[in-house]
């Protein structure tokens, strides 16, 4: 997560505005990492989308829309993630810190459309683009010295060039939590999406990407079915089915599964994510290692046609600090 400013985008040295900056900062005290606010951002694209019932998972693939209710869903699912910081407005959309402040979400940067309530008041400037995996967040006044002068029919104007010079950023240009079908090749997609069960198609995804963290959305989108995370546990899942192929699939719920990973040195899954890794046994000596029943095991190389039964993953039925909602919701 980083909230580095991108080389070419001009935004300028913000002038003070103490109720601006006081709110930008309750933002980062609760969220120093960025990933409550990714996480909602994520949540919201997801949402319209609605994989698990449609399939898609592309900007493309929505309605028009479906794309202008992308903003008011951002407004909703932020109030709820800060509820600790963002009270109800009374003029506007929150009240945070004491400042009422409008929410405003726009596909494009500095695209931002202010009707004449929100005129010199705060407003929290959002923008995202999954396919480029981004997510910026700031907050602005809404002054004369920052609006265009001109006025649509509605009375709605937008930012000038100072005026978006004067965000505040909490976060620029920060990642999203991955949505690994938009970086998959057409033939991988094709592999993936043509068998005719979910279960089949959750089997070829963990099978075909791997050592990248893959989200509970996105194995909803492949299964297509309610109970989409049985396709990947134990049992008559995707972990029994691949497991004579080679493949670990570790869970980012649990802290056993996670640590997995760091020693293989792969994608940490975060909660509610796996990652899928194909293994071979490895020397004593070897770096990027693990044990798992009694052997030490690596990541296989791209090249390794060997083939050996993985092993299985650490028992997490009795593990402490579990974050998954429920053993039924855990990977």
């Amino acid at each position: 997560m980083t909230d580095d400013y991108l080389p070419g985008l001009s935004i300028g040295d913000p002038e003070s505005d103490y109720a601006r900056d006081e709110v930008v900062d309750a933002f980062r005290r609760v969220d120093p990492d960025g990933r409550r606010a990714a996480a909602v951002f994520r949540s919201t694209f997801d949402q319209l989308y609605d994989g698990q019932h449609t399939g898609r998972y592309r900007w493309e693939q929505l309605y028009k829309t479906e794309k202008t209710h992308f903003g008011t869903l951002l407004e909703i699912n932020l109030r709820r993630e800060f509820d600790d910081i963002i009270d109800d407005g009374q003029l506007l959309d929150y009240r945070i810190c004491g400042h009422d402040i409008d929410c405003k979400y726009s596909q494009r940067m500095g695209g931002w459309m202010l009707p004449p309530e929100c005129f010199g008041q705060l407003l929290l400037v959002a923008t995202a683009s999954d396919e480029q995996s981004a997510w910026s967040l700031g907050v602005v006044r809404a002054s004369d010295a920052n609006r265009r002068t001109s006025e649509n029919r509605d009375g709605k104007t937008g930012l000038n060039s100072y005026g978006r010079q004067q965000v505040a950023w909490i976060r620029l240009e920060a990642s999203l939590p991955p949505n690994v079908l938009l970086a998959l090749d057409p033939v991988t997609l094709e592999s993936v999406f043509s068998p005719s069960s979910g279960q089949a198609r959750v089997t070829e995804l963990l099978r075909r990407v791997t050592q990248r963290r893959i989200g509970r959305n996105t194995i909803a989108t492949v299964a297509q079915q309610d109970d989409y995370m049985a396709r990947v546990r134990d049992g008559n899942g995707a972990r029994t089915m691949l497991r004579p192929e080679g493949y670990l699939i570790p869970g980012g719920d649990y802290e056993a599964h996670r640590e997995v990973a760091r020693r293989l040195g792969v994608e940490v899954p975060q909660p509610g994510e796996v990652v899928s890794v194909r293994v071979v046994p490895a020397s004593s000596n070897a770096p990027w290692t693990i044990e798992l029943e009694g052997r030490r095991w690596r990541v296989a190389g791209a090249a390794e046609e060997s083939i050996e039964p993985a092993p299985k993953l650490p028992d997490t039925r009795k593990q402490k600090g579990a974050v998954a909602d429920s053993p039924d919701e855990a990977p």
